[in-house]
């Protein structure tokens, strides 16, 4: 019994520090944008977001980000699913995956379409 009550307990440590690694790494990103570090939040996209935005904007990644004009209020809350987390603020809902160096943003601005449709995102998707 005491074995699964450790167990348990490091289960729930675990998805706690995830949590706040991710709570951090979107409130850094968010920060960043609001201060005008566009480079800054560059560094916080995913490979794949941080190139989509580059080729549909057509330029560098800090100046299609800051043209974007995101909204950077504070997190509001945040669930994870293993892997993969989602930021509520009250004007935007960002996505996050963990890669092996830390969570990174993978969409950004993104609004609910409804039903089962996916979310849409002014920066990568979900």
């Amino acid at each position: 019994m005491p074995a699964t009550i450790g167990t348990l307990l490091l289960a729930v440590a675990c998805g706690s520090a995830s949590e706040q690694q991710a709570r951090s790494a979107v409130g850094e990103f968010l920060r960043a944008l609001g201060e005008g570090r566009a480079q800054a939040a560059c560094a916080l996209l995913s490979e794949q977001a941080r190139g989509d935005l580059e080729s549909a904007a057509s330029r560098p990644c800090a100046d299609a980000l800051l043209s974007v004009g995101l909204p950077v209020d504070p997190v509001t809350a945040i669930e994870l699913w293993g892997s993969e987390a989602q930021a509520r603020t009250p004007a935007d809902t960002v996505f996050l995956h963990e890669y092996g160096d830390g969570w990174r943003v993978t969409g950004a601005g993104c609004t609910p379409q409804g039903g089962d449709a996916p979310y849409d995102c002014e920066v990568g998707g979900p």
